[in-house]
């Protein structure tokens, strides 16, 4: 077993590693930035060490100082987390080429699934359902062509792509060219790559994916789906485990595992991955791609399986073979995982770094908090937004959206804006608890759905002065349309 792992990574997700290694007894290296130097993964790590400006293209994603830190401080492996170099299979030949392990799959694997169309490959290889779509990017010529054969709406994706980037949603052939001509443009900006493949879009799908382990001698299993619907931007918001649809009709965990299972052979992959699957209204999944790494939610499969998915990556990673059968796997209850960012929900979205001045956490049976921040700290503007992971766990899933409202209302973060409100508005919602769910769920929950309540009076002003305060101390100032909530209490104020 490894005595040192550096973690390529910042945040709660480098936290996560951290604990783990420590009850493994492997000592901990962590990396950060200019941004990050009072972070807590710097504080809570057994070293650190600094390698850069704020920016990640000068820090986070600079192999070579990430390789000179590990060299410098003795680590036998790295864990990338997710995002960043998590995915980029030259960082992984690179720890290959140097000697140091890289907790994850091989470089082919991740250059296998890395590419969307080549993924969709593997995955026919596989035997894997997957969309019509292109084996390849296309031109405007082929777009047409498809389109026409398939008949609309169809999807344009950046083959180098993934959090929506590059994604455009066609309704008909007049729209093509300039989408097109924007998926390209987002693209290259996001991935160095303007290529764009187009497949059929299926429409109000539910998303669906499968957690995948493998080691390096051959044996792989599944530990299960996540329902990964409720999506802001075609970025997760809310998972759950198991799907309330899988619930329902338990074949499809072992179809789906089975075709998750497939689909990673072809690609020789090992250690742990994802394998994500759209499924339409007849229950008919197929596959949408490949996350080489940990993902975002797997706390959820951690809960309902009862398994340390790090743990097993480091043990994977150090050649140990894999000791649980397929049919040893089994799921208890039910887990649900919100996404806690600092944003403004009733204003796009839109981030909302600045400094937390007051912060309580939420405790209790069955809750487990992934966070990275305190109270005082400051959310920096160069990175994802993302504060923390709140999790639950309880006997049924009635019982764990129980839970999860009870936590979000312990939940309290001060001096900026956050999402905790409105994921108590949407575990609160019929459509929602009935498990009527699809990746359009958002925006039709916003058609038919008030915002939250604005605090009374003056209470509502003080929150106004205290996010323009904070604002225009630590960042710019806020957006013009102010979000409906505020607006409505300096209404109420007036009456």
């Amino acid at each position: 077993m490894f005595r040192k792992v550096l973690i390529a990574n910042r945040g709660e997700i480098a936290l996560r590693v951290i604990r783990t290694l420590r009850e493994m007894g492997i000592a901990s290296v962590a990396v950060y930035s200019d941004a990050d130097r009072t972070s807590h993964h710097v504080r809570m790590a057994d070293e650190a060490e600094h390698i850069g400006p704020a920016p990640s293209a000068e820090s986070y994603l600079r192999i070579d100082r990430i390789l000179d830190a590990a060299r410098r401080h003795g680590a036998e492996a790295i864990h990338p987390g997710y995002g960043f170099l998590s995915e980029n299979a030259e960082f992984a030949a690179a720890c290959e080429d140097a000697g140091i392990v890289f907790i994850g799959p091989s470089a082919a694997s991740i250059r296998a699934m890395g590419s969307k169309t080549a993924g969709r490959a593997a995955a026919i290889a596989g035997g894997a359902p997957v969309v019509p779509g292109t084996a390849h990017g296309v031109t405007l010529d082929e777009a047409r062509e498809f389109g026409r054969e398939h008949g609309y709406p169809v999807l344009l994706k950046a083959v180098a792509g993934g959090g929506g980037k590059g994604m455009r949603v066609v309704g008909r052939e007049s729209d093509l060219e300039a989408a097109l001509r924007d998926a390209a443009s987002e693209a290259a900006r996001a991935f160095s790559s303007a290529e764009v493949y187009v497949e059929k879009l299926v429409e109000r799908p539910r998303h669906i994916e499968i957690q995948i382990l493998g080691d390096r001698h051959g044996h792989m299993i599944h530990l299960g789906e996540r329902e990964c619907s409720i999506q802001r931007r075609h970025q997760k918001v809310i998972e759950e485990s198991p799907s309330p649809l899988v619930a329902l009709h338990p074949e499809m965990r072992h179809e789906m595992g089975e075709a998750a299972k497939r689909a990673a052979r072809a690609a020789g992959y090992y250690n742990a991955g994802t394998v994500e699957f759209l499924v339409d209204a007849e229950r008919r999944f197929y596959f949408l791609e490949m996350n080489t790494r940990l993902q975002v939610e797997h706390p959820i499969t951690e809960l309902v399986t009862g398994l340390d998915l790090v743990r097993l990556q480091v043990e994977i990673a150090a050649g140990r073979r894999l000791e649980i059968a397929q049919e040893q796997v089994s799921w208890r209850g039910s887990a649900i995982e919100c996404r806690i960012y600092a944003e403004d929900p009733y204003n796009h979205f839109l981030p909302y770094p600045g400094r937390i001045t007051r912060l309580t956490r939420p405790h209790g049976p069955g809750v487990r908090l992934d966070g990275c921040v305190y109270d005082g700290w400051t959310v920096p503007m160069e990175y994802d937004p993302l504060l923390a992971k709140l999790a639950v766990w309880a006997d049924t899933r009635d019982a764990a959206i129980a839970r999860m409202i009870r936590a979000l209302r312990e939940y309290d973060v001060g001096g900026i804006r956050t999402n905790i409100a409105f994921f108590r508005q949407i575990l609160e919602d019929p459509e929602f608890r009935a498990g009527h769910l699809h990746t359009g769920f958002i925006d039709e929950f916003f058609a038919r759905t008030p915002p939250p309540a604005p605090p009374d009076g003056l209470a509502a002003v003080a929150a106004l002065a205290a996010a323009l305060h904070t604002r225009q101390s630590e960042g710019p100032a806020p957006p013009r349309d102010s979000s409906r909530w505020l607006a409505a209490g300096r209404r109420d104020l007036l009456r």
